[in-house]
């Protein structure tokens, strides 16, 4: 029986790879760092958690196989949320499949029970209209050739993809994946909205890319910094799933004055929004069933 829509999924981003404790000193890097701030997020209602590798001291990103392993080793020791990995930007900065696939031997080495999946290239950039300059700008390249090397090794790992959509055009990019049966459904989506080369953060365009699912799909939505309530709030209204998180917003508060502690208190906040309207949050154990893990290639 599928899990009611009375019901909804919430993820936690727990640390993501751009932000640095200089922006936000309750940002975690260690293993275990990740794994108690994973605990903070599971006892406050998140059923799933997304992670991205930082070297433990410097906080910038990795790929290395063992450090992710560390990571899902502690997260496992300390509760049963379901493990989430990124994909992000393991083709930036190498040149040739080879390199490519060194970097994505953490996904089927460690193997996570889901991992990001980015369906498109695209301008990444944050402007900063104080300043009147770009804080980064640069090119996400993910043509098909390298979605189809990281669906490899997901197969290899038993990894369920979960579809990372930065832009409304890149929910067809499934179409051929599927046809090409490197890619099977039931699909699950995320919409990131607020980024600059993707879409607007706005209620819009959430419907408009909720439409573009099918009933037995499951899809949430990851709003970018100040616009992240609202959007929760509307997907919530919409029947979809929510993620929140450090690597997303640091804010509990629209107006960005009041910074998050820990992700368990964005996490307390999202649930307590479901369930003002009749929501409650999904267990683990539904959310495994709503995600029909463990996942089978």
């Amino acid at each position: 029986m599928a899990v009611s829509k009375d019901k909804v999924l919430v993820t936690c981003a727990l640390t993501g790879v751009l932000a640095k404790r200089e922006q936000c000193p309750h940002l975690p890097y260690s293993p275990v760092e990740i794994a108690e701030e994973a605990k903070r997020a599971y006892d406050a209602g998140a059923a799933q958690v997304h992670i991205h590798a930082r070297e433990p001291d410097t906080g910038d990103q990795t790929w290395s196989a063992d450090i992710y392993a560390q990571i899902k080793a502690e997260v496992n020791k300390r509760c049963p949320v379901i493990v989430n990995f990124s994909t992000g930007g393991f083709n930036m900065g190498v040149e040739g499949d080879a390199e490519k696939k060194q970097r994505l031997e953490y996904v089927w080495k460690a193997k996570p029970e889901v991992a990001a999946l980015n369906m498109g290239s695209m301008n990444y950039a944050k402007y900063s209209e104080k300043r009147k300059a770009f804080v980064f700008d640069f090119v996400f390249p993910n043509p098909f050739s390298d979605l189809l090397m990281v669906l490899q090794a997901m197969r290899e790992g038993g990894v369920k993809p979960e579809l990372e959509c930065f832009d409304a055009g890149h929910i067809n990019n499934a179409v051929p994946l599927q046809a090409m049966g490197a890619l099977k459904g039931p699909l699950q989506y995320s919409f990131i909205l607020g980024v600059l080369g993707g879409v607007p953060a706005t209620t819009d365009t959430l419907a408009h890319m909720a439409r573009q699912t099918r009933a037995e799909d499951e899809w949430e939505v990851i709003g970018i910094g100040k616009q992240q309530w609202k959007l929760v709030g509307a997907a919530l209204v919409l029947g979809g799933n929510v993620r929140v998180g450090l690597e997303d917003n640091f804010y509990l508060d629209p107006a960005g004055t009041k910074m998050a502690k820990s992700n368990g208190e964005l996490v307390d906040k999202a649930v307590r929004m479901a369930r003002d309207i009749g929501r409650e949050p999904m267990t683990v154990a539904e959310a495994r069933e709503a995600l029909h893990l463990p996942w089978s290639w």
